[in-house]
């Protein structure tokens, strides 16, 4: 992740259902569903404004190591969140095992 968002705090909205990072006053957001131990991100979006910038990068790592320091698993239905670990197999580690989708990487 680009060293600027680094220090950018995750936020786990429940209500909303989205991990979220705030920068300059836009977001980037990854919805979710969360089940007993497994949390399955669904769509990333990033505002207008930060399109480009490496924001929807910086959400999608900032999850992850959530899901990872929180033990639980992953099963990763979003596409950007897919190809992030298909270039990135170390984070296979936390996909949920009955995920069959990475066969295919």
């Amino acid at each position: 992740m680009k060293p600027e968002f680094e220090n950018i705090p995750l936020v786990k909205n429940e209500e909303e259902q989205q991990f979220e990072i705030t920068v300059e006053g836009h977001k980037a957001f990854i919805v979710y569903k969360e089940q007993p131990n497994v949390i399955a991100l669904i769509h990333t979006e990033v505002e207008p404004e930060l399109e480009g910038k490496g924001a929807a990068t910086a959400v999608i790592e900032k999850t992850l190591a959530y899901i990872e320091d929180n033990n639980y698993k992953l099963i990763p239905l979003c596409p950007l969140v897919f190809a992030y670990i298909k270039r990135h197999p170390e984070w296979k580690r936390i996909v949920d095992d009955s995920f069959h989708g990475f066969k295919f990487l």
